[in-house]
């Protein structure tokens, strides 16, 4: 190493510098990007369901002029989807995190309305309009200082991958290490508040959209968890944890977090194609890469205490050496003792018992407040532990569909309302289904039981 080279501050020192230098604007011209400003934000949102009513009336007229039904449903279905990915695609913030979520369940949609929306918005896991080069290099210069290109022997100007707060950019670290500049549009979170805002009040007009979704509850459930996502300092610390952890291991790989600011992130690069590509693949690569998928959801608060609680198949990479690499800890669920040990002794009273004997134990454990209908209870309660009642399980979009209406219908009843889980599981509860919904639509076939007797604190206690 040269004189110069001693001289040179370390890289995470000069992103400190760097801060304490920026200007107060950083250059940037802040609500441009993404805070557009609510009425216009609202106007596009609202094309949405505006442009599926005008769309029903054509097609009424064209049907009374004599058009094929048929026809007509399948092209209004095509040009709904191609509308959706657009508005929520280039809207990013949390239209595009709404977007996001819908493409992770669309395995439960019928597939003439799930179709049309299949490739458009799996489009939106892995892809959107990109940030102007100026503008990342503004947000970069305001959040690493003014050298900050000295931190990398090159930057590619063009992204790589593009989320709903940010989007990804591929480097090379000045020690060498291929790495991911994670840049954050500006005007992020007021974006996300405000759009999810508008989605809970759309709800039901957004609703056609996708047939049996709450979207009400899952903008809810979004906009409660804003704050941690904006956040790439928090970020950075999860994924940083979940790196030391997984440190070697030989099924998983977190790349370690080489800089970061609340707007900025540096990772090391992970390089492979994403989950959801394995759907094409050969049976036995598949279902490798599926169980891969599962068992890191599980492995994650045992070994490290964290939940990676946003399941999409777009933060999972297959290695060429087959390990699963696993990027974006924007969304965890911090559980330190890992996965409550009364959960898996509920979960293994469900699988094993009938519906009196489940009703009866989840009262015992404190689950249960009143008087139910232990039938309609165990019908809520099925889809979650179903896979792991026989030895090996096929998950497939007929069977997901079915269990999605099975709790459709039961979450409005009087068990489900009794039913008094603690507010640590209900981000558990979103990751299980998440999961489930993805390897159904990796039409996986994996020995889940397997998975939950490694795993899953009270499960083997509760056989």
């Amino acid at each position: 190493m040269s004189d110069a080279d001693d001289r040179r501050p370390a890289a995470a020192d000069r992103v400190r510098q760097g801060r304490r230098q920026r200007p107060a604007s950083g250059g940037l011209r802040p609500a441009e990007d993404l805070a557009r400003g609510a009425l216009s934000r609202g106007a596009r949102l609202m094309s949405i369901p505006l442009g599926l009513a005008g769309r029903r009336t054509l097609d009424l007229g064209r049907r009374l002029g004599g058009a094929d039904r048929e026809e007509l449903g399948e092209e209004a279905r095509r040009r709904t989807a191609q509308q959706l990915f657009t508005v929520l695609g280039e809207l990013k913030g949390g239209a595009m995190k709404m977007g996001q979520a819908l493409s992770l369940f669309e395995a439960v949609l019928p597939d003439d309305v799930a179709a049309p929306y299949r490739v458009h918005l799996k489009r939106l896991q892995d892809s959107a309009p990109p940030m102007p080069a100026a503008r990342v290099h503004a947000v970069l210069r305001r959040e690493l200082g003014p050298q900050w290109r000295a931190m990398f022997r090159s930057f590619d100007n063009r992204p790589a991958a593009s989320a709903s707060i940010g989007q990804v950019h591929r480097g090379v670290w000045e020690d060498g290490r291929a790495v991911a500049v994670k840049v954050q549009y500006p005007g992020a979170d007021e974006a996300l508040r405000s759009d999810l805002k508008q989605l809970g009040r759309l709800a039901q007009l957004v609703a056609p959209l996708a047939p049996g979704m709450d979207v009400r509850t899952l903008a809810a459930e979004l906009a409660e968890r804003v704050s941690e996502e904006v956040d790439y300092e928090l970020e950075a610390r999860h994924q940083q944890q979940a790196a030391v952890g997984f440190e070697g291991d030989p099924e998983f790989l977190v790349p370690h977090v080489l800089a970061h600011t609340s707007s900025v992130m540096v990772s090391e690069w992970v390089d492979g194609p994403s989950l959801a590509s394995v759907a094409d693949w050969p049976d036995e690569q598949r279902n490798e890469a599926a169980l891969r998928y599962v068992r890191f959801l599980f492995a994650g608060p045992s070994r490290v205490g964290l939940l990676h609680a946003d399941p999409h198949p777009g933060n999972f990479k297959v290695l060429d050496d087959g390990r699963l690499g696993v990027v974006d800890f924007g969304l965890v669920a911090r559980l330190p003792d890992g996965l409550p040990s009364d959960m898996g002794r509920l979960l293994r009273l469900c699988a094993d018992g009938d519906a009196a004997t489940t009703a009866q134990g989840l009262r015992e454990l404190g689950f249960l407040t009143g008087d139910v209908d232990p039938q309609q209870l165990f019908d809520y309660l099925s889809p979650f532990v179903e896979p792991a009642r026989v030895e090996e399980f096929h998950f497939t979009r007929n069977w997901m569909r079915e269990q999605f209406a099975r709790v459709s219908a039961a979450r409005s009843s009087e068990a489900a309302r009794r039913l008094a889980l603690p507010p640590s599981y209900l981000l558990i509860h979103r990751v299980w289904m998440g999961g489930i919904a993805v390897l159904s639509q990796l039409d996986a076939s994996e020995r889940f039981a397997d998975v939950l007797e490694e795993f899953l604190p009270g499960w083997a206690e509760a056989a």
